[in-house]
Order: structure tokens, then sequence, then C-alpha cells
């Protein structure tokens, strides 16, 4: 039951928060913060009592799991309802219930119709996200990938804004046809290896043992890639993304920033990688050069935005970039830094969509050239974006720079020429992050549209409250790196052993 409620806690949250929504909105809201902060303990204890559990190995003396759970559910077709948790999957928990907590907390104000639905789809989503980080068996895990799909679709069709059934059905149609194209490749899989073992089975241990070769190997592999790819988001699939962000409401953001983007590297470290090792290596190269072109892209594109929302959007495609090359450059430091990146990424792009909508909450729009001069009307939410800008863009001793430094690092002796390039992407970042500080918070401001849309308040006490607990995890990350490596030592070194093209041990 431990693993099971990482499923159960959200799911059980969310139905409770529907049944009390239509009569006590307030009570709707506290039942899914309550949920969330119960998964968040359970996740936190299960960190702490990591630290002195025996780690279980399947053999090879480097693949180890915290907790493991085998239930048989179809066995005539080789199915079972199989969970495990390592230390990658656990900082994933982690950081699902955190910025649960922090969306529903940012959302206190913002949703004030039908309240008690709103809190379903979120709930809903972080189930099939938990579940997606706990699955071992290919079947259980492409329902879960399925299943974060519906309630984000309502959440952006819903709540969103101007243009939102268009953007929730662009998102709709990438991700299901991205996910049909992973099913393909995940019953391919399935039936090889049934017919070279005479063992049918979707089980992610036993599929690890059987060690492609060959074009059948690349083809099945690109299935898992682009799936995932498209959740990242890859440059070139990426055109999803921008759409969702600027319409979905902030807490759909915050969870498409932060989370959804988080499962498809997360799917590219479990599966692609390990199922696949020597495809992955023939493929690192074009990977590596994906993830440069998307570093590069967003930069530019985020600078050239005047919609907020769409800019932060942006980044993502730029900082996602540099997880993508972490991951394919396949050494110890590189993949360490992606992972950091996955969380860091998490937590300050999620709260500087926070902070866009606090700000269209208050004036009412997203178009910087209505903004300007808010430094002195709004002087704590001024300061509080100039701490998460700086983050974005890399400042030294916070968790973001850690993250982007090391990957870097590691792709060096992977490949000179391409971690060069990638560096760059440090300009652009600095670029666009002081361009929404000063745009924003700076100059003489829009007389016009103050007059229209009234003086804006400051960050409350709760809004304060939330921002305060994001920069202080940033802060840590940033100082304390150590715990995050630590407990992603074991699966990232497992990931190593089996690919590692860019070592230079």
């Amino acid at each position: 039951m431990i693993l099971i409620w990482f499923i159960l806690l959200p799911l059980a949250g969310g139905v409770a928060a529907w049944l009390t929504g239509r009569r006590y909105p307030l009570l709707s809201r506290c039942v899914a913060l309550l949920a969330l902060i119960l998964t968040f303990g359970h996740a936190l204890s299960l960190w702490v009592r990591s630290t002195g559990i025996a780690w279980t190995g399947n053999g090879d003396g480097h693949r180890a799991w915290l907790y493991d759970v085998h239930y048989e559910w179809i066995p005539q077709l080789g199915i079972s309802f199989h969970l495990a948790i390592d230390g990658l999957s656990l900082l994933l928990l982690l950081l699902s219930a955190f910025l649960g907590i922090m969306s529903v907390a940012a959302s206190w104000t913002e949703i004030r119709d039908r309240t008690g639905f709103f809190h379903l789809q979120l709930l809903l989503v972080l189930t099939g996200i938990n579940g997606v980080f706990l699955a071992m068996d290919l079947f259980v895990f492409y329902f879960f990938w399925e299943l974060m799909l519906v309630p984000m679709y309502f959440l952006i069709d819903l709540w969103g804004h101007e243009n939102r059934h268009y953007a929730a059905v662009k998102f709709f149609i990438f991700t299901q046809v991205s996910g049909l194209l992973m099913l393909i490749a995940i019953l391919g899989l399935y039936f090889m290896h049934g017919a070279a073992t005479g063992l049918y089975t979707f089980d992610y241990m036993e599929l690890l043992r059987f060690q492609m070769k060959g074009s059948a190997s690349l083809w099945l592999m690109l299935g898992f890639f682009i799936a995932f790819a498209v959740k990242l988001p890859v440059v070139g699939v990426h055109t999803w993304l921008p759409d969702a962000h600027t319409e979905a409401p902030t807490a759909g953001s915050v969870i498409l920033a932060g989370l959804l983007l988080k499962t498809g590297a997360y799917g590219l470290l479990r599966f692609v990688i390990p199922l696949f090792p020597a495809a992955s290596r023939d493929f690192a190269q074009v990977a590596m050069i994906l993830a440069v072109a998307g570093i590069l892209y967003g930069a530019v594109m985020a600078f050239g935005q005047t919609d907020l929302k769409r800019l932060v959007a942006y980044t993502s495609v730029s900082h996602m970039g540099f997880v993508l090359l972490g991951i394919y450059a396949g050494n110890m430091l590189s993949m360490q830094g992606a992972v950091m990146q996955i969380i860091c990424h998490g937590v300050s792009t999620g709260a500087l969509f926070i902070i866009v909508g606090a700000l269209q909450e208050r004036i009412h729009t997203r178009d910087m050239s209505r903004m300007g001069g808010l430094w002195s009307t709004v002087p704590r939410m001024g300061a509080v974006t100039l701490f998460f800008a700086l983050a974005s863009l890399g400042l030294p001793g916070l968790g973001n720079f850690i993250a982007e430094f090391l990957v870097l690092l590691g792709t060096y002796p992977a490949d000179k020429i391409i971690a060069a390039i990638a560096s760059t992407g440090f300009i652009g970042a600095a670029v666009y992050s002081l361009w929404i500080v000063q745009r924003v918070f700076h100059g003489a401001g829009n007389r016009a549209a103050s007059e229209r849309d009234g003086r804006p308040t400051d960050f409350s006490f709760r809004e304060m409250a939330v921002m305060g607990v994001m920069m202080l995890v940033l802060l840590w990350l940033g100082l304390y790196p150590q715990a995050v490596f630590d407990i992603a030592k074991h699966p990232v070194e497992s990931i190593r052993f089996t690919y590692a093209p860019g070592d230079n041990r």
C-alpha cells in the first residue's frame, strides 16, 4: 500500500473536492489542499526513510528500487499491476505533490466557477502523473499516460482564456497521436520479446533483459522517443505548448510546465535509453542537435513575444533543451544536471506562471506593452519576479545554475562544439529574463491602461507564502544540491552504465 497511496490520495481528494464543491467552494479547496499535503508528506517520509533503507536490485548490481509492488492482473496477456519507486521517481513524486499544493494555493481566488469540478480535474491530472512515475508495467504505464490527457484538456477548455478551445484541441491531438505511436512501439516490443523468448509480457523488468539490435530496435525506440519528445517538448513538435500555456488557467500552466513536460524527460530516462541502449547510442548525436536547436530557438522566440505568458512558455522550450542535452550526453555529470534541471525548471517556471496569473487577475491583460512602471505599485511582486527571473537566467547560488552548468560540463567531453553552442543559451536566458523585469516593472508605465484598469494590489500574505516557499526551495537546491544528487545517484548510474556514449572515464 505504500506506493498505492500516491494514486489513492489525490484520486480520493479530487472526488471529495468535487462532491463538496457545489455547496461549499471553500471546503472544496481545503479538501484538495489537504489531499496534496498528505501526498507530499508521504513522499517526504519515503525520502527520509530512503537514507537508511536496503536497496533491492534486479541482479545487475546497478538498478535499485526503494519499494516494489507487484500484483497479477491479466496473466493470460502478461499484464500485471506493477509499481516501483527509486530515487528518480521519488524526486518527481515530491515535485508533483509540491507543485500541486502551489497550484491549489495560487488558484484560491482565480477559480470561482465550478470549483469542485476544477479541483477534481486538477487532482486527476496529478493522479495520472504519479502513476506514470510509478508504473513498471508498460500496459499500466500507457493507461496512466493517457489518463493525464483528458483532465488537462478540461482544465484548458473549461477554465482557460480567449482561445482555450483551439488550444485544448491542439494539445489533445498532439499528445494523443504521439501516444498512439508509443502504443504501437509497446505492442511491437511485446510481440518481439514473446517471439524471441516465449514469454509475452509487458513487465518492465523482464523487458530490460531483452536487448534488441538492428533496425527493429531503432524503429521501436523512435516510437517511444516521439511520444516523449512531444511532451518534453523537442523543437519541431513543440507548437502545441505556447498555445496551451497561454490559454490555460494558472494552475494548468503550472502543472503543464512543472510536471507534464517532465513526464517526457522521465520517459527518456526510464524507458528509451534502458530498453534500447544500442539504438539510443546511435541516435544520441541527432538528439543532442535537436536539444541545442531547442535551446536557441526557445530563447529567440521568447525574446520576440509581447504576451508575457507566451514568453514564459517559450522559455520552457529553451530550458528543457538542456534536459534533452544532458540525457543524451550520457555521463554522470550531464545526467545529474538533467535531473536537477527537471526539478529546478518545474519550480522556477511554475513560479513565473503564478506571477503572470496574478498580474492578469489584477490588470486583466498579459500584453507587456500595457505594463511598465509597476514596481512602485506592487514592490513585493516586482522583487519576487526579479528573483525568479534571475533563477531563470542561471544566477549562481540558485538551483538552475547548478543544473545547466552540470549539463554543459558533462556535454563537453561528449561533443565540444555542441557544448559551446549550447552555452550561448545562457546569454539568451539573460536577455529574455531581464526583458521581463524591465518591460513589466520599470519605465514610465502605460497611463491609459492604469486609468482603465485601476491601481493593482500587491501580493497578499497567501501569495507571498507560496512565492516564499518556492524561493526557498530554489535557494536550497542551489546551495546544497548534494541531497538531490545522492538520491538520484543509483538510477542515473544504472542508465549511464547501460548507455554511456559520452562518458570520459
